[in-house]
């Protein structure tokens, strides 16, 4: 996702970090940099050579740290770039190898002349703003005053600092403009210098940086199964701060947080006007544990906010309710306006940028990192523009749209960059339309999908019933800083650029098992059926079908067994819902009805689509064709779609069918919509109605018929599907502003179920040691004010060889816990029944549970083991097979370390953030792989694991290691930033082979991490200090 790693501030740390000589450096350390900076004139021109390589470094996403590293990263850039301040800390990069706790400190400058800043943030953000105003702050003179009717807001104004410096930062991409702002308001000298900003500046005449810089969110999102694990870490600094002596009202987000409750809910029931009770019903009891503990946070911690179950989905809700487009914050008596930005621990954060609103996904560690007050690191990105031309024809849907864009994307190439929409074809799209795009960024693999504010975008503020005061502002704000997009408006500056004519989009799905394989509706047969024969190795078999035991039909390849109306991704467009609704209409009057082996269901990402569809009066329609409210949250689109009923799962399964799915989700992979189903297609909400009435992929729905209507004839999609024109009417007199304001009035309050909840605890947690939810976990305990000194790692034992491609759902799944696992085990001793055991992703509170989940995907294989998957080990030097976690546990009993060894692009996959805490926990030191996706890398550092790289294409395999070797790694003890170490190992038969390998800890700041064991307990020793 983005590309963006959290970053601690440097200068804080200095006190806990170094001991008596880091101590000492610390108060010293500006005047030690100046001179410092002196020496390294010299070397300033030295590094300035590198800057070439910049082009190299310049490598999208996952490969871009790779890439970047073994130029001298940071350093070039900033040598480069920045002239003065930059040459300081260079010079005292260029110092870091030597590792005295003095010198480390100003070696730190380099990769984060901004970052040492640090300090004042993450006490308070206020004294961050502060020193933002005094010199060298407000370099380019920004620092304005805008008047809105009759208030006042104090702003940082980009033109004026192009006249005064930045000459022709007018023609930045919008969200680069939204990068320089934040920039603007923060600088300080130290986190943010002058040379950062200039550096955005230099963008222009490059179109790409290598310069990292220090990015501040205005606020966090976060969804329960992510924020669960990130409130119980807070909780337990609360703790910890405590028994450091201070005081745990020092832990508490420094930025707006809010967490919404949606991805607990399934669809156990569906089908029925009792369906939507029935699921809130056993939500709640399957995770009262966990509501408990989130009802004690929002009451707990200030800036924090949970809006309950039964809600909606986080990013609908944001786009509908939280995002501001432009936010206000009080300083003093001045009123600061700045544009709304936030991260998520939701990859799908990337939403609310069809709102303006920058926004992506980051790991829990980071996002935890963020609400305390460090900034985000994150380079300057590459910005891919994409032209939008025409506009749709009749009877296409935002959805057939997006998914011809995350196709085109995908094929392009967009990881960790910046994608941005221009064009005429915008003043086309409503601001539901863009979210849908938005939404997909993940899926076209970018780190933002990004739409500047317009007059749409003052509609769409308007139409969900924003105060007119925040669309005055908004207007204002945009209009002042060159932010608001006209017809007019000449195109930005772009690194490459994208077209598409919106006129050539055509009805679409995308699948089977990846969001960007679209397919045109006219083709789908064809596809499935090559599919089947060539991805699921079913050749000959498509006319099979088997019975089903007790019902009066049979089953087939392709017959669609579930049809689901689900994700934010949709639900929160009006226009493809309410077409939903007109093509169940337009069926229920033909006489059509649903096949009966389909499981239906409607889950909205927020409670004002059920009021518009019960206004239009086709919710009734909806419900007598079985897509009947199941809930408002995620369900089927992340893998929540409940069980199928039993005959049919049975018959799928003893058959080895190939069942479909059309849903009008995100993601479509294989295994994650139901452990029943191999086929899932994405597709519009009509689209999920149109094939639950013809109840198979296996038939060319534009040519062939649903069914039979009640006067016996054939009914036809064109029969059935509305026009444009009477989607947009009903929409215009359906759907009120009124409907956002009511529903969003009390939108913490909750039902009864969540008011009944009772709340123990006061700042700090009262933590039941009988909870299987929420525990409190180990990463503090015994933890000093000071860190103890780092160590080499000594024969070392290994857990794991792992080919290419290890996703972080392998090293930590999401899924259901196996009863014969680890995990299972578990949950039988504490008395929890195999029906109550709910999924890894909702007992993330439980570090019990999590821990005996590392490596525990069934998928998984761990090559000490031939032949066999899930997660297996051999214990050394016994040779005796085990579940991992059960040989760690031995390990650890021994007092022996461990190491990982894996292929190419380990940790790909979503940033989860307990990949890198269960590998922790598992007592592993070190990873050694031939690559490493960015993110997880990260997470790695942050939670105290050392990344290391094979170097010369090597790898465990040209190694010959079987898993029965002792492995030492020297150079830890004293490690800088991408500096070599050697590991030696010994192998089974008494010889020994001594290698280097590239350590990936990126950066001064990553390196101060590891020094305290992990970004939380750096954070901790600084608020506590």
């Amino acid at each position: 996702m983005a590309k963006a790693k959290t970053i601690a501030k440097k200068s804080v740390a200095k006190k806990p970090v170094k001991k008596a000589a880091a101590k000492k450096a610390a108060p010293k350390k500006a005047v030690a940099k100046k001179a410092v900076a002196k020496k390294a004139v010299a070397k300033k021109a030295v590094a300035k050579k590198a800057a070439p390589k910049k082009a190299a470094a310049k490598k999208p996403a996952v490969k871009k740290a790779v890439a970047k590293k073994p130029v001298p990263k940071k350093p070039v850039v900033k040598k480069s770039v920045a002239k003065k301040p930059a040459a300081k800390a260079k010079s005292a990069k260029a110092q870091a190898p030597r590792k005295p706790a003095a010198a480390k400190r100003p070696a730190a400058k380099k990769p984060a002349a901004k970052k040492s800043v640090a300090k004042p943030a993450s006490k308070t953000p206020t004294a961050k703003k502060t020193a933002a105003k005094k010199a060298p702050g407000n370099s380019f003179g920004a620092r304005k005053t805008l008047k809105v009717g009759k208030r006042s807001y104090t702003y940082f104004s980009i033109p004026d600092a192009e006249k005064k410096g930045l000459d022709g930062v007018s023609r930045l991409p919008f969200s680069l403009k939204v990068l320089l702002e934040n920039l603007l308001r923060f600088e300080d000298g130290r986190t943010v210098t002058a040379d950062d900003i200039r550096a955005v500046k230099t963008w222009l005449e490059t179109r790409t940086s290598d310069r990292e810089i220090a990015y501040r969110p205005a606020r966090v999102l976060m969804q329960d199964f992510t924020g669960v694990p990130a409130v119980v870490d807070l909780a337990a600094m609360r703790d910890a701060v405590k028994a450091l002596g201070s005081s745990p009202k020092k832990i508490n987000p420094l930025v707006p947080v809010d967490l919404v409750i949606d991805h607990s809910v399934m669809v156990d029931k569906f089908g029925t006007q009792s369906a939507f009770k029935e699921n809130v019903d056993i939500e709640y009891k399957r995770n009262r544990e966990r509501y408990e503990f989130l009802r004690w946070g929002a009451k707990a911690f200030d800036n924090f906010r949970v809006v309950p179950p039964g809600t909606g989905i986080c990013h609908q809700v944001n786009l509908e309710y939280l995002a501001r487009t432009v936010w206000t914050k009080k300083e003093g008596k001045e009123e600061i306006a700045y544009p709304d930005t936030c991260v998520g621990t939701d990859s799908h954060t990337t939403m609310v940028n069809g709102l303006a609103v920058l926004g992506w996904g980051v790991g829990g560690i980071e996002a935890e990192a963020a609400m305390l007050g460090q900034p985000v690191s994150m380079l300057i990105p590459e910005v891919i523009g994409f032209k939008l031309n025409g506009k749709l024809n009749d009877g296409v849907t935002a959805t057939d749209m997006v998914l011809t864009v995350t196709a085109m994307l995908r094929k392009k190439g967009v990881v960790g960059k910046f994608v941005e929409y221009f064009g005429s074809g915008l003043d086309h799209l409503a601001l539901e339309d863009r979210a849908t795009i938005a939404n997909m960024a993940p899926e076209y693999g970018a780190t933002c999908g990004f739409f500047p504010v317009d007059k749409e975008t003052l509609k769409y503020l308007k139409a969900t019933g924003r105060p007119e005061e925040q669309l005055a502002l908004t207007e204002a704000y945009a209009k002042a800083q060159g932010m608001f997009r006209e017809s007019g408006t000449p195109d930005p500056v772009f690194t490459d650029v994208l077209e598409l004519d919106l006129g050539t989009v055509v009805p679409s799905l995308a699948g089977p098992k990846r969001p960007q394989d679209r397919v045109s509706l006219t083709d789908m047969k064809t596809s499935f059926l090559n599919s089947l024969e060539t991805e699921f190795g079913k050749p000959g078999e498509a006319a099979s079908r088997v019975p089903v035991e007790g019902r009066e039909f049979d089953l087939g390849h392709g017959d669609v067994v579930i049809a689901a109306i689900t994700s934010c991704t949709n639900t929160s467009n009006p226009s493809v819902m309410i077409a939903a609704g007109l093509v169940a209409r337009n069926a229920r009057r033909k006489g059509l009805h649903v096949k009966p082996w389909v499981k239906t269901s409607l889950a909205p990402g927020s409670q004002v689509v059920t009021d518009y569809l019960a206004t239009a009066g086709l919710q009734d329609d909806l419900d007598a064709l079985g897509f009947n409210l199941v809930g408002y949250g995620c369900t089927t689109c992340i893998g929540n779609s409940g069980p199928l009923p039993t005959e049919i799962s049975q018959s799928i399964n003893a058959n080895d069918l190939v069942a479909s799915a059309v849903l009008s989700g995100n993601r479509n992979f294989e295994g994650r919509v139901s452990p029943d189903v191999r086929a899932n297609y994405l597709a519009s909400p009509p689209l999920v109605v149109a094939y639950a009435l013809a109840g198979s992929t296996q038939i060319d729905i534009t040519k062939e018929p649903l069914g039979l209507g009640s006067d016996g004839q054939p009914v036809y999609l064109a029969d059935i599907w509305p026009s444009s024109k009477d989607v947009a009417e009903t929409v215009r007199t359906c759907v009120t502003p009124q409907m956002f304001r009511t529903r969003y009035a009390n939108v913490f309050d909750g039902d009864s179920h969540w008011k009944s909840i009772n709340v123990s605890g006061g700042l700090t947690y009262d933590w039941d040691a009988d909870s299987t939810y929420v525990q409190n976990p180990p990463y503090f305990v015994g933890m000093q004010k000071t860190p103890a000194p780092l160590t080499d790692v000594r024969e070392a034992r290994i857990l794991g060889l792992f080919a290419d491609s290890i996703t972080t759902d392998h090293i930590s799944p999401a899924g259901n816990i196996k009863v014969q696992s680890p995990a299972g085990s578990y949950l039988n001793s504490k008395q929890v029944g195999a029906q109550d055991f709910n999924s890894y992703g909702s007992r993330r509170g439980n570090h019990e549970v999590m821990m005996r989940g590392t490596f525990a995907n069934i998928r998984i294989k761990n090559q000490m083991l031939k032949g066999v998957e899930g997660g297996m080990t051999r214990l050394e030097p016994e040779g005796t097979e085990m579940p991992i976690y059960d040989a760690a546990m031995e390990y650890r009993r021994r007092g022996v370390p461990l190491v990982i060894f894996a292929g190419k692009e380990y940790g790909t996959g979503s940033s989860r953030d307990w990949a890198a805490k269960g590998t922790m926990l598992l007592g592993v030191k070190a990873v050694i792989a031939q690559s490493f996706e960015r993110i997880h890398r990260s997470n790695l550092v942050g939670m105290g694991v050392a990344p290391l790289q094979f170097l010369n294409d090597m790898s465990w395999q040209s190694l010959g290691l079987d898993g029965s070797e002792v492995v030492t790694i020297e150079g830890l003890a004293d490690v800088t930033p991408r500096s070599k170490v050697t590991a030696t190992i010994a192998f089974a038969d008494g010889a020994r082979q001594t290698i280097d390998l590239l350590c990936r800890i990126d950066t001064q700041d990553e390196l101060e991490y590891y020094e305290n064991g992990g970004i939380l307990p750096y954070v901790l020793r600084n608020l506590a200090a």
